[in-house]
Protein backbone atom coordinates (compact mmCIF):
# COMPACT_ATOMS: atom_id res chain seq x y z
CA UNK A 1 0.00 0.00 0.00
CA UNK A 2 1.53 3.20 -1.44
CA UNK A 3 0.76 5.27 2.38
CA UNK A 4 2.71 2.63 3.85
CA UNK A 5 5.59 3.26 1.30
CA UNK A 6 5.11 7.07 1.37
CA UNK A 7 5.41 7.21 5.14
CA UNK A 8 8.35 4.24 5.37
CA UNK A 9 10.77 5.66 8.65
CA UNK A 10 9.11 9.47 9.02
CA UNK A 11 7.85 10.87 12.39
CA UNK A 12 4.84 12.89 13.18
CA UNK A 13 6.71 16.06 12.71
CA UNK A 14 8.18 14.94 9.12
CA UNK A 15 4.85 13.94 8.49
CA UNK A 16 3.39 17.07 9.72
CA UNK A 17 5.80 19.66 7.84
CA UNK A 18 5.99 17.49 4.50
CA UNK A 19 3.29 18.79 2.16
CA UNK A 20 4.37 16.74 -0.28
CA UNK A 21 3.87 13.31 1.67
CA UNK A 22 0.49 14.82 3.02
CA UNK A 23 -0.79 15.53 -0.13
CA UNK A 24 0.21 12.14 -1.30
CA UNK A 25 -0.76 10.63 1.72
CA UNK A 26 -4.38 12.26 1.63
CA UNK A 27 -4.48 11.18 -1.85
CA UNK A 28 -4.35 7.73 -1.15
CA UNK A 29 -6.71 7.28 0.94
CA UNK A 30 -9.09 9.18 -1.10
CA UNK A 31 -8.51 6.45 -3.98
CA UNK A 32 -9.28 3.58 -0.59
CA UNK A 33 -12.04 5.33 0.43
CA UNK A 34 -13.62 5.27 -3.62
CA UNK A 35 -12.78 1.86 -4.38
CA UNK A 36 -14.01 0.35 -1.16
CA UNK A 37 -17.22 2.16 -1.22
CA UNK A 38 -17.56 1.36 -4.99
CA UNK A 39 -17.00 -2.34 -3.71
CA UNK A 40 -19.03 -2.38 -1.33
CA UNK A 41 -21.68 -1.69 -3.55
CA UNK A 42 -20.84 -4.50 -5.82
CA UNK A 43 -21.12 -6.21 -2.52
CA UNK A 44 -23.24 -5.33 0.70
CA UNK A 45 -21.56 -8.11 2.09
CA UNK A 46 -17.91 -6.37 2.36
CA UNK A 47 -19.26 -4.43 5.40
CA UNK A 48 -19.63 -7.57 7.30
CA UNK A 49 -15.92 -8.38 6.71
CA UNK A 50 -14.43 -4.88 7.09
CA UNK A 51 -16.50 -2.94 9.95
CA UNK A 52 -15.00 0.22 9.51
CA UNK A 53 -15.94 0.55 5.90
CA UNK A 54 -18.41 3.01 6.44
CA UNK A 55 -15.68 5.10 8.18
CA UNK A 56 -12.66 4.69 5.30
CA UNK A 57 -15.42 6.04 2.98
CA UNK A 58 -16.68 9.00 5.46
CA UNK A 59 -12.81 9.86 5.74
CA UNK A 60 -12.57 9.82 1.64
CA UNK A 61 -15.85 12.45 1.48
CA UNK A 62 -13.86 14.44 4.43
CA UNK A 63 -11.41 14.77 2.47
CA UNK A 64 -12.59 16.13 -0.78
CA UNK A 65 -15.27 17.99 0.59
CA UNK A 66 -13.80 19.42 3.63
CA UNK A 67 -10.30 19.49 2.74
CA UNK A 68 -9.78 23.19 4.73
CA UNK A 69 -10.58 21.06 7.82
CA UNK A 70 -8.02 17.40 7.83
CA UNK A 71 -6.74 17.19 11.34
CA UNK A 72 -2.38 15.92 10.62
CA UNK A 73 -2.44 14.27 13.60
CA UNK A 74 -6.11 12.21 12.77
CA UNK A 75 -4.49 11.21 9.30
CA UNK A 76 -0.79 10.23 11.18
CA UNK A 77 -2.99 8.04 14.08
CA UNK A 78 -4.92 6.37 10.70
CA UNK A 79 -1.54 6.02 9.07
CA UNK A 80 -0.05 4.47 12.34
CA UNK A 81 -2.93 2.41 13.70
CA UNK A 82 -5.78 1.64 11.29
CA UNK A 83 -3.39 1.15 8.17
CA UNK A 84 -1.98 -2.14 9.43
CA UNK A 85 -5.94 -3.69 10.04
CA UNK A 86 -7.12 -2.47 6.93
CA UNK A 87 -4.47 -4.11 5.12
CA UNK A 88 -5.31 -7.36 7.23
CA UNK A 89 -8.48 -7.41 6.38
CA UNK A 90 -8.51 -6.60 2.50
CA UNK A 91 -6.01 -9.73 2.64
CA UNK A 92 -8.64 -11.62 4.22
CA UNK A 93 -11.13 -10.51 2.02
CA UNK A 94 -9.44 -11.33 -1.07
CA UNK A 95 -7.81 -14.62 0.04
CA UNK A 96 -9.54 -16.94 -1.90
CA UNK A 97 -10.53 -14.63 -4.60
CA UNK A 98 -9.20 -15.47 -8.23
CA UNK A 99 -8.64 -11.28 -8.96
CA UNK A 100 -5.67 -10.49 -10.47
CA UNK A 101 -4.17 -8.59 -7.11
CA UNK A 102 -0.34 -6.76 -8.17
Amino acid sequence: MLIRKFTEGLDYPAFSTSDLVRAAVERQFEIVGEALGRAAKDDPSLEDAMPDLPRIVGLRNRLIHGYDSVDDQILWDLVQRKIPVLLNELTNCLAGEDWPVQ
